[in-house]
């Protein structure tokens, strides 16, 4: 009988391949282009027909797990039915478990008459059910073609940040579900930090009664957010339940994701230390809670290096962890420990005569190797961020490569060790993502839907031997400025579909322009999902730049497939509105509305630029570094201080000079700072303007100081700062700046370097 079947399975299969074969092939060297599918596949051939899959389809499974992904199927093509199961020439679908096919890899070949699906195991069929889902059109059908898959990286990950924000069950849950759909294969749970423990531990549970719940600081942005007090109720939070754990674990398996957890150490442990203090150094002198922003100088309260009692405490938490969580990979964080402490904690000094350490950086490094050994004799495997790399590298660790554009971790490599890349310039998504004018407030501009696609980890000046240890890439979806599920969906979306090619396709096969097709036909997916999502990719970025007396407007939108159209007469655009083609040259004051459109219809937020005129107005900077032009754009910078229209200095004294042509009649001078209390942006501490005819001889015109009450004012806000100088003549305006120095001991950020910006300077 096994013989007959086999015979009968080798005829079919021919017969299907001969169908193919015979078939009009449209082959292009970009096939990826031709299918709306997100991660683009490896290779297609497109051909003639298609095949409509309905209630009377006939199957043929190998195995249970086949016939559920036939069930999701049939129930995509609009049949919530079970399917028909025939190993007979009626079938016309065909599942094939084929083991010459890596893990992870799939194949399709659709005919008129049949579909024929391949892989080497369950993750692959489930990763062909998801491309199906995408190939088939309202009516159930599929085109013909042939489809060969498989990922480029084996990590293909994406970090949910619950410890600053706590992300709601559920809406993990719904992240994963997405991801799947993406054929991201890892989620890693950041469920420790300062900010709060997520993670229910029976043998310690003052970890969730205490450590997972702080302070309330309403409108208050994250970094600006002041330590909690002494009885100061804590109210914010929330934890996973093993049980919660057990069912995320679980949904995520179904998918095809390893749930990665992190219990972040030394550092980033004010949460943990909060419900127990014996645990920090007997040194620390300051009141530990649960910290509801950046911490200031609490944030230097760290696990205790020579307390056996530490390791105890963390091993006790890791055994449930690893009970939790089958995953092979265990994160212990390593990041940004600060060793105030260490430096003076009799215990720590101890540690490292009795290890023979030069250092507190080494003392880190044996701390961590101690732990990593610990995991490892679990049989797991360890990652950790790139800060393990200051000192000796405990055995076995992959890092995760994150400062700048992740090159530490290539200190990593050169010594053998596998590493990811995560780079906090591109994969960091609590980063703006568009055009600030129209984003919620948060920090670091460099993050656009394109910047992350066109992200290529492995560098030509690499030796060969690190593209081999590169294990894949991560996006971090950190939550410092979310309060809402919401919050988290729209820094997410779409920016994790770009991630998702990034992390799936070969080498040197990406096309802009053919992804943001793919982009389109997967967006309904996430709607389906109710997944809030960014549109940003339709926002304008505008550019002013002084010329010749005249102001040059120059808009750009990432999406090189929409128009921009614009008004100078007060009206919103329309499609009808006048076609923005080649930089705009404006003489005199204007506001200008523009808008992208695409189809007659608009695509994204209206950009409403006022263009203010004065005497100052598109004249020239002399004796600057050449970015104060912005100064004289007539575009006064937003509250974000990093919107492209701000030039700031963390230098003590700044001075350039306002070239107005000619001289020119004037009693006030007057200019635009902003203050972000929480990112030490300040007002500077000094302003002094002068005035001269030659560029040589200078007279002073005004002059101000300011206290420490103005400078560190809390809060975000811009002003205006006005100098009377008193009426008369003068061609040149020379303009010096002092800054105000690091921030003081009571600021949420004490002794950080201060940053001073400045906008439009103008003259009347």
């Amino acid at each position: 009988m096994k013989k007959i079947a086999v015979i009968f399975l080798a005829t079919t299969l021919a017969a299907i391949t001969a169908t193919i074969a015979t078939a009009n092939l449209k082959e292009s060297p970009q096939s990826h282009d031709f299918v709306s599918v997100v991660p683009a596949p490896a290779s297609v051939q497109m051909l003639d027909g298609s095949f409509s899959i309905n209630a009377k389809t006939v199957f043929s499974l190998e195995n249970d797990y086949q016939k559920s992904i036939a069930s999701q199927l049939l129930e995509a093509a609009g049949y919530p039915s079970k399917p028909v199961v025939k190993k007979s020439a009626k079938a016309s679908v065909h599942f094939v478990t084929d083991h010459a096919l890596a893990h992870e890899a799939y194949t399709i070949d659709v005919s008129p008459k049949s579909v024929l699906i391949q892989a080497s195991d369950d993750c692959g069929f489930f990763y062909a059910l998801q491309t199906l889902k995408q190939l088939l059109d309202e009516d159930g059908t599929l085109p013909a073609l042939h489809l060969a898959d498989e990922p480029r990286f084996g990590f293909r990950g994406v970090l949910l940040d619950p410890s600053r924000y706590f992300i709601p069950k559920d809406e993990v849950l719904k992240i994963i579900d997405a991801a799947a759909a993406m054929k991201l294969n890892k989620v890693h749970l950041h469920l420790t930090d300062d900010n709060g423990w997520r993670i229910e531990i029976k043998r310690y549970p003052k970890l969730t009664e205490v450590g997972a719940w702080r302070v309330d600081r309403p409108d208050t942005p994250f970094p600006a957010r002041r330590n909690p007090q002494p009885g100061e109720p804590a109210t914010i939070g929330g934890f996973y339940t093993q049980d919660d754990i057990r069912e995320i674990v679980a949904f995520a398996a179904e998918r095809h994701i390893e749930v990665i957890p992190e219990i972040d150490m030394p550092a980033h442990a004010n949460a943990a230390l909060a419900a127990y203090p014996e645990y920090a150094c007997p040194v620390v002198g300051k009141y530990i809670g649960v910290l509801p922003g950046i911490g200031g100088d609490n944030a230097d309260i760290i696990y205790c290096a020579g307390n056996d009692g530490v390791f105890e405490f963390l091993q006790n938490i890791l055994d449930e962890v690893l009970e939790l969580f089958p995953s092979q990979y265990i994160h212990l964080g390593g990041d940004e420990a600060w060793k105030t402490h260490w430096k003076i904690c009799p215990r720590c000094q101890a540690r490292m005569k009795a290890e023979n350490l030069a250092d507190e950086e080494e003392l880190q490094g044996w701390f961590m190797a101690r732990m990593c050994d610990y995991v490892r004799g679990k049989g797991r495997e360890v990652i950790g961020w790139d800060e393990l790399t200051n000192s000796r590298l405990p055995e076995g660790v992959i890092i995760a490569g994150w400062q700048g554009m992740g090159q530490a971790a290539l200190k990593a490599a050169a010594q053998g060790h596998r590493f990811i890349m995560t780079p906090a310039r591109l994969m960091y998504f609590i980063r703006y993502q568009g055009p600030q004018w129209f984003e919620p407030a948060t920090y670091f501009a460099g993050g656009s839907l394109k910047d992350v696609y066109e992200y290529e980890p492995v560098r030509p000046q690499w030796p060969a031997e690190y593209e081999n240890l590169l294990m894949g890439v991560q996006a971090c979806m950190w939550t410092e400025f979310c309060n809402s599920t919401e919050d988290v969906e729209y820094q997410l979306f779409p920016r994790l579909v770009a991630l998702s090619e990034v992390a799936w396709c070969g080498r040197g096969n990406k096309n802009w322009e053919a992804f943001l097709k793919r982009l389109d036909a997967f967006v309904p997916q996430l709607e389906e999902r109710n997944i809030i999502y960014a549109r940003s990719m339709y926002n304008i970025q505008q550019t002013v730049t002084p010329e010749d007396g005249a102001l040059s407007v120059s808009l750009s939108c990432i999406r090189p497939d929409v128009e921009i159209r614009y008004t100078t007469d007060g009206s919103t655009p329309a499609a009808e509105s006048a076609l923005y083609e080649v930089p705009l040259l404006f003489r005199g004051p204007v506001t200008l509305k523009a808008a992208t459109f695409a189809g007659g219809r608009r695509t994204g937020a209206v950009l409403e630029l006022p263009l203010r005129w004065n005497k100052a107005t598109a004249k020239r900077i002399v004796n600057g570094r050449g970015d104060e032009r912005l100064l004289l754009n007539g575009v006064r910078g937003s509250v974000k201080q990093t919107d492209l229209e701000w030039c700031s200095w963390d230098k003590d004294d700044v001075t350039f000079t306002v070239d107005l042509g000619e001289s020119t009649e004037f009693s006030r001078v007057s200019m635009g700072f902003v203050t972000n209390y929480g990112m030490a942006v300040t007002k500077p501490a000094s302003v002094r303007i002068e005035v001269s005819d030659d560029n040589g001889n200078f007279t002073l015109a005004a002059e101000r100081s300011y206290t420490a009450e103005e400078i560190f004012a809390e809060g975000s806000f811009t002003e205006n700062a006005v100098f009377e100088t008193g009426a008369g003549c003068a061609r040149y305006i020379r303009i010096s700046l002092a800054g105000a120095g690091p921030c003081p001991a009571d600021h949420t950020r004490p002794g950080k370097a201060t940053k001073y910006y400045v906008d439009e300077v103008t003259v009347e």
